[in-house]
């Protein structure tokens, strides 16, 4: 059954870049961009994974934590990492998952027998510091991802959480919130003292970047 959003993000340890991790314990306490790439030695996912690499200050700023998986070997994936550092201008440091035998890749619904019954098409997760599934997406294998929708994302949650409120369409941070409707016109002048814009009764924007 595939997985969805509100679930917990399932268990696993595993063979990675960066030594042998339990999944749960690995990510404790951190946010975690979760994605799969189809193979090594690709040009598509050169170009994520060197993306992936030069943002990780953005990452970090957010407490999130890249983790990459195919199904290649560590030893693939180590030589392939001098591609990607080369030719993306760049140093790859998050771990990537050899998940050879694809156990890992079927527990999350990464291989979609119509693109490829052995690679795994361009899957995201966007998992919280409760290990709970927040987002979900899926690129097919020739379109490389959109890493500043992956951050604003990420911002979006992270600033929902926070606040308790949504955010609207092409929301950027910064940029004003919605209060949502199961929140009462008295609740939120007392949830936000510094006011807010009632556009329709379901409808209001307040400013929680100040």
């Amino acid at each position: 059954m595939a997985l969805r959003i509100g679930d917990t993000a399932p268990n696993f340890t595993i063979a990675t870049t960066a030594g042998e991790i339990n999944f749960h314990d690995w990510a404790k306490g951190k946010w975690v961009f979760f994605f799969s790439h189809p193979a090594d030695y690709t040009p598509v996912c050169t170009t994520e994974m060197g993306r992936t690499a030069q943002l990780a200050p953005e990452f970090e700023a957010r407490n999130c934590a890249p983790l990459g998986l195919s199904t290649d070997t560590v030893e693939e994936h180590l030589g392939w990492t001098k591609d990607v550092n080369a030719t993306q201008n760049t140093s790859l440091k998050f771990p990537i998952i050899a998940d050879v035998d694809r156990k890992i890749a079927e527990l999350y619904d990464m291989i979609h027998p119509s693109e490829s019954s052995t690679a795994t098409v361009r899957s995201i997760f966007i998992i919280d510091p409760e290990h709970k599934i927040r987002l979900t997406m899926t690129y097919p294998m020739a379109v490389g991802r959109n890493f500043d929708e992956i951050l604003r994302v990420i911002d979006a949650l992270q600033i929902g959480d926070k606040h308790g409120i949504a955010t609207p369409v092409e929301w950027q941070a910064g940029d004003k919130v919605i209060i949502p409707p199961t929140v009462s016109n008295a609740d939120a002048s007392q949830k936000f003292p510094q006011g807010f814009d009632e556009i329709l009764p379901y409808l209001r924007y307040v400013d929680v970047s100040k």
